[in-house]
């Protein structure tokens, strides 16, 4: 099926400019869908970057698609697809979530959920479920009740970190960080908080893995970092994000930007709301 023409991610969507982040340097191809986009990295076969306008006024809950497919405006081999995730542990991930960018009327909310179901829209992360996990996929809900100005929009940005030193499995490298950025008014200016999802394996999760296994994945860890952290870790240009931050300076400011991490175990550990 054809990737269909769609309207994008709106960057003026909260009335204050929250642009599509940008990776200098590297080749990148912009995918539109409806109310999201995806930053493409070709090299990699992942999105760098994803963004989606969230209307938590408008939500529409829709069945589930789950028609997952490759996005026909990349060639097949610069997407990691079905065969990445056959016979293994491995999950394939919604960056942007299914559920955020269904609003608006009925076709147009229908076009937005299965337009999360392309590839390029997918990552791949443990399958094993924690409270991290529940933490990390809840933080667009709790922040659309508890963030901002309370319309209930809601600008999320996320994407993995995708490191050098990933370890290869089918010839695609598997990102072992995430992070994710919301945006959102605060008495009319930007406000922005980050958050970090940590899937390194732990020490007892370091056993090598038998031939044609994929690597080994730890628990989900979840951190509120600096928005700049999320730069400083994907090279991406975040633009006004991240003088937007509202997660508070601790005294004395710590050198180092990796060494402000406040590991969240529930949501009311979040900072800056």
């Amino acid at each position: 099926m054809s990737a269909p023409a769609a309207p994008g991610f709106d960057p003026d969507f909260l009335g204050v400019a929250t642009p599509m982040p940008t990776l200098p340097g590297t080749d990148t191809l912009l995918l539109p869908y409806t109310h999201f986009a995806t930053l493409h990295r070709p090299d990699r076969r992942l999105a760098a970057a994803t963004a989606v306008a969230i209307d938590g006024a408008t939500l529409r809950q829709l069945e589930r698609s789950d028609d997952w497919r490759l996005d026909d405006r990349l060639p097949a081999g610069q997407q990691a697809g079905a065969e990445l995730y056959a016979d293994n542990d491995l999950d394939r991930g919604h960056l942007v979530r299914r559920q955020d960018p269904v609003w608006g009327g009925a076709a147009e909310a229908a076009t937005a959920e299965s337009d999360t179901f392309h590839y390029t829209n997918a990552a791949p992360q443990a399958a094993a479920f924690n409270q991290d996990k529940q933490t990390w996929g809840g933080l667009e809900d709790y922040l659309l009740d508890n963030a901002g100005d309370h319309d209930r929009r809601l600008v999320v940005f996320t994407g993995p970190v995708l490191a050098d030193d990933d370890p290869e499995y089918r010839g695609v490298r598997i990102p072992r960080l995430f992070w994710k950025i919301g945006a959102f008014v605060v008495g009319g200016a930007l406000g922005t908080t980050a958050y970090l999802l940590d899937q390194t394996p732990q020490l007892g999760d370091l056993a090598e893995p038998a031939p044609g296994d994929p690597p080994p994945l730890g628990p989900y860890r979840t951190f509120q970092v600096p928005v700049a952290r999320i730069g400083e870790l994907t090279g991406l240009d975040l633009g006004p994000l991240t003088a937007a931050d509202r997660m508070p300076v601790p005294e004395p400011v710590p050198a180092a930007l990796s060494e402000r991490a406040v590991r969240l175990r529930s949501f009311a550990d979040i900072r800056g709301l």
